[in-house]
């Protein structure tokens, strides 16, 4: 499974995370940083990530536009790194069912 790190999301984590998410990156890894949300959905549809961010946008996309690419919404508020990283961490296996889910666009993580 690959994550696609939202710019609102610490850089480090993507490689951080490479033991449970292979081949994740973060959208700076790209130089997409600055790319408009129908850019970062065009490209992780095309490209297989689950996308992972911590604002609404593409969790409201995900609603209207369904899947793929599939959508992760870290509810989380101010948290730190280690914090973030722990919530991806303790719930590998609920990420994996989501991701093998036919008929879910979007997972909730708070």
């Amino acid at each position: 499974m690959k994550l696609l790190l939202d710019a609102n999301l610490p850089p480090q984590s993507a490689k951080r995370l490479q033991d449970l998410y292979p081949n994740s990156l973060h959208l700076r890894n790209l130089t997409m940083s600055s790319a408009s949300d129908t850019e970062i959905w065009a490209f992780a549809k095309r490209e297989g990530f689950v996308i992972v961010s911590k604002d609404s946008d593409f969790y409201n996309r995900s609603i209207l536009l369904g899947y793929p690419p599939k959508v992760i919404w870290l509810k989380l508020g101010n948290c730190s790194v280690a914090g973030l990283e722990r919530v991806l961490r303790d719930n590998v296996e609920r990420i994996e069912t989501f991701e093998s889910d036919t008929t879910s666009a979007f997972l909730i993580l708070m």
